[in-house]
């Protein structure tokens, strides 16, 4: 298990990055076709309240009536095929060795040359869009399952996750600042270790570069 400690004993003062909140009202647009050459192109607008939320937007920047979150959502099932990660899920947030990011069957199916590229890669993240939040009496226990044949497998989990690719900008006329903020919204917040990791990886996974960046930077 990891020795750092995820969440907070109660809540400070101020409005931080990655603590949970209730009660936003999300939206996301829906494009059915790209039209560049008109200004209505047809499209839909979703618009729901997911149950918790986690806040984007870095501490010092929460300002100005305007705020970043990300729906806090299900974990995968797949995720307790890696024993690693199965006995923490939070793992997924730090980083690890190559045979730890996958489970053995996986790793065992990977060719030797295959096995030596990531060993000479390195220690990285896996599943770098993604960053676990750990169980909490707070949030409901859900179940899981999927079919494997004619079986089905289930299982119960507390752990929740946020999707980098999912964030959502807010408008709302109470965040002026950390501290002038509704409160109330406020669930959970993170450890500063936590929500270190947290910043860690989400800057890692905006600073990633395409392989054909890095040609170009090394032959430089």
């Amino acid at each position: 298990m990891s020795n750092v400690m995820f969440y907070r004993n109660g809540l400070g003062k101020e409005l931080r990055f990655g603590d949970i909140v209730k009660g936003f009202v999300l939206t996301n647009t829906v494009l059915f076709k790209t039209h560049w050459n008109t200004q209505n192109p047809p499209y839909d607008i979703n618009v729901f309240t997911p149950q918790f939320c986690v806040i984007m937007t870095p501490c010092c920047s929460i300002e100005d009536k305007t705020i970043t979150v990300t729906p806090l959502i299900n974990v995968r099932i797949s995720f307790f095929d890696n024993p690693y990660l199965a006995e923490d899920l939070t793992r997924i947030n730090r980083m690890m060795t190559p045979q730890q990011s996958v489970s053995p069957q996986v790793w065992g199916q990977f060719k030797a040359e295959e096995q030596q590229r990531r060993i000479g890669e390195g220690n990285t993240f896996a599943h770098d869009n993604l960053f676990i939040y750990d169980k909490h009496e707070i949030l409901h226990v859900y179940p899981l399952s999927r079919k494997r044949g004619i079986e089905v497998q289930s299982i119960t989990t507390g752990y929740y996750m946020i999707d980098f690719k999912n964030i959502v900008k807010v408008n709302c006329d109470r965040i002026i600042s950390p501290s002038d903020s509704p409160s109330e919204s406020r669930l959970l917040e993170l450890t500063v270790e936590a929500r270190d990791e947290l910043r860690i990886k989400l800057s890692r996974y905006y600073s990633r570069r395409p392989k054909e960046d890095q040609l170009l930077l090394n032959a430089v």
